[in-house]
């Protein structure tokens, strides 16, 4: 039979093929331009009915995060709309560290990627869904690098900012379904927390930060190879416009709320990521941040409070990363909200894993502990 083909030339592709024998191949991941961050990979195969293909990803202990490796699962979809997980395997000591994903499509096509993928058209279709609806406005808050528009939907009336933002690190796909799922339940007019929020609050909802890393494949930068979550301190229009323009808009409104959405490598659980290290932390904000834990908690199994990121000291917190800098800027609460790229351990899935079913979900849940958390 002939070669197999695999292919990265599209949005949001990250592969490259250095070799392939019948329907095995062995692969790379592309580096973010101009930077040493990789992870993230996206490909098509093609050819593959009636074949175990046998594809390994090698040289990834250099990536940017090898302990995400270690009970990782590829995801694979032969209809790029239902996303499960194939074999895989990991062997640290084989060719600087391989991934080997194993996977019989009942089709000619599979498409294997880090996470479920939200492609820049979706993207589109969600912004031109949601504006449609009643009482949403958009605005583009500026550009990107590269020139796309960062695309801000806001809605409701009440005086409480809050800002919701997603995808500073464009490889978190996951974090942009949880945004689809949070501006859904926000625009369905017979969602009881849907309307609490909208009396309270008037809310800004930033689904993709990082269009063009998207675009490009990165798993964690722009165009240039800038983290975006580490200009909050002090963006500008060369290196960070996408932080400089959010950062304005919020200057302009306030902040009241916030949380940053993102995806974790290595842990496989749902949790927050505080502020606690700030110098203007207070003893109302620090209250407010552990009683929105306490509520998401409750409200759902798919949240903990156990595993997480280490607390930063008194005053040490990095303000360059967004939480920190909103905290520390306005007197709010903020947050950094983490979903795995593996399965969820404390209730896994054998079939998706972690999910954008589940992103979806998460949002509507973490709304609702907004909501209640607004009645006092």
């Amino acid at each position: 039979m002939s070669d197999i083909q695999v292919t990265a030339a599209f949005d949001s592709g990250n592969i490259e093929v250095r070799s392939v024998s019948g329907a095995e191949a062995v692969l790379t991941i592309r580096k973010d331009r101009d930077s040493e961050f990789f992870q993230w990979f996206h490909f098509r195969v093609s050819g593959a009915e009636g074949r175990m293909l046998v594809l390994r990803l090698t040289g990834l202990a250099a990536s940017a995060y090898p302990g995400g490796w270690p009970g990782y699962r590829a995801c694979v979809s032969e209809d790029r709309r239902f996303w499960a997980r194939a074999d895989t395997q990991w062997e640290p000591e084989r060719e600087g560290g391989t991934l080997t994903i194993r996977y019989a499509p009942q089709g000619d096509l599979a498409w294997f990627a880090y996470f479920a993928p939200y492609s820049m058209e979706r993207h589109h279709d969600l912004v031109a869904r949601i504006a449609q609806r009643p009482g949403v406005s958009h605005r583009c808050l500026g550009h990107s690098l590269e020139g796309q528009p960062i695309d801000c939907l806001e809605m409701g009336a009440g005086k409480t900012q809050v800002w919701l933002y997603a995808r500073q690190h464009p490889g978190e796909a996951m974090a942009e379904w949880w945004m689809e799922g949070a501006l859904e339940l926000l625009t369905d007019p017979a969602d009881p927390h849907a309307r609490r929020l909208r009396e309270a609050c008037r809310l800004h909802l930033v689904p993709n930060a990082n269009p063009d890393g998207s675009c490009r494949g990165h798993l964690r930068t722009n165009a240039i190879g800038v983290n975006l979550n580490r200009e909050w301190d002090a963006p500008s229009p060369e290196r960070s416009p996408e932080v400089l323009a959010i950062r304005d808009a919020m200057d302009a409104s306030g902040v009241d709320f916030a949380m940053d959405v993102h995806g974790d490598e290595a842990i496989p659980a749902v949790f927050f990521a505080g502020f606690e290290g700030i110098p203007a932390w207070t003893e109302r904000q620090g209250e407010g941040y552990e009683r929105y834990r306490r509520i998401l908690l409750r409200r759902t199994p798919d949240f903990q409070v156990k595993r997480g990121y280490p607390v930063a000291a008194p005053g040490r917190a990095n303000l360059a990363m967004s939480t920190n800098q909103l905290a520390n800027r306005f007197g709010c609460v903020a947050m950094t909200l983490e979903m795995p790229f593996k399965d969820h351990d404390d209730r896994p899935d054998a079939v998706q894993g972690w999910s954008p079913e589940r992103s979806k979900l998460l949002a509507r849940e973490c709304l609702a502990a907004l909501a209640e958390w607004l009645a006092g």
